[in-house]
């Protein structure tokens, strides 16, 4: 897995040897995506979660997840990282066909 963190972005490149992820119901390919992801951010420095959005009182639906830094004093990068299309397709869809996913990301230092 190869991650390129940018301003408002994180992009997510397959490589040789990454799983896929599948299952649509309750997003379980998203989700497994999203864990992947929290692995190889928290190994390279940083301490994120991923968690069900609504639960931290965002109104969106119940199957929407997200990783956010654990605590503002948390090491690394203090940020949410999302599906801005979730909705749509899962970030696993195109991880899957194109071996690459741009997730949205928003600052919490501000």
């Amino acid at each position: 897995m190869k991650v390129q963190i940018c301003k408002n972005s994180v992009v997510v490149t397959r490589e040789k040897g990454d799983p896929m992820f599948y299952g649509t119901q309750r997003a379980a390919g998203e989700s497994r995506l999203l864990y992947h992801l929290r692995d190889w951010l928290n190994a390279h420095g940083h301490d994120f979660i991923k968690k069900p959005m609504w639960k931290d009182g965002h109104m969106v639906d119940e199957m929407q997840q997200y990783l956010r830094t654990r605590s503002p004093k948390s090491k690394g990068l203090h940020a949410m990282i999302y599906n801005s299309s979730w909705a749509i397709r899962g970030a696993n869809d195109d991880w899957n066909k194109d071996g690459c996913v741009t997730l949205a990301m928003a600052s919490l230092d501000d």
